[in-house]
C-alpha cells in the first residue's frame, strides 16, 4: 500500500517539474521572440533613419548649389529684379523638395513599431498564468 502511495507522489512531481520546465522553456523562447522583434525593428528604424538623413544631406547640398546658380542666372536674366527675389524665386522650390523628402522620412518611421507588442503581450500572459494558474 505504501508502495503505491510514494509512486503516486513521485508521478506527480514529475509531472509539476515537467511543467515548470515547459513554462521555463516557453518563456525563454518568448524572450528569444522579443530579441528577434527589436533587431527586426532596429533594423527598419537604421533603414528609415539613413533614408532621411540621405534625403536631408541631398536637399541640402543641392538647394544651396542650385540656389546659387540659379540666382545668379535670374539676375543675370533680370538684372531690374533685386537679388533677395532672386534667392527667394530660386529657394522656395528647392526648400520644397527638402521639405518632401524629410516628410517620407518621417511617413516611413510612422510606419511601423519599435517595441515587440504582439511578444511583450503574450510574454506577459504566460508570467501573469505562471505566478497565479488559477
Amino acid at each position: 500500500m505504501n508502495d503505491l502511495h510514494t509512486g503516486s507522489e513521485v508521478s506527480l512531481t514529475q509531472l509539476v517539474s515537467g511543467i515548470i520546465t515547459d513554462a521555463q522553456e516557453l518563456l525563454k523562447q518568448q524572450l528569444a521572440l522579443i530579441r528577434q522583434e527589436v533587431k527586426e525593428d532596429f533594423h527598419k528604424t537604421k533603414e528609415a533613419g539613413l533614408a532621411l538623413l540621405g534625403g536631408a544631406v541631398i536637399a541640402l547640398v543641392g538647394g544651396i548649389l542650385l540656389c546659387l546658380m540659379l540666382v545668379y542666372l535670374l539676375s543675370w536674366a533680370a538684372p531690374d529684379l533685386p537679388l533677395w527675389i532672386c534667392f527667394g524665386l530660386v529657394g522656395a522650390p528647392i526648400a520644397a523638395l527638402g521639405g518632401a523628402l524629410v516628410y517620407t522620412g518621417i511617413a516611413k518611421f510612422r510606419s511601423f513599431n519599435p517595441l515587440p507588442d504582439q511578444s511583450a503581450q503574450e510574454l506577459k500572459e504566460n508570467v501573469k498564468w505562471i505566478t497565479n494558474p488559477k
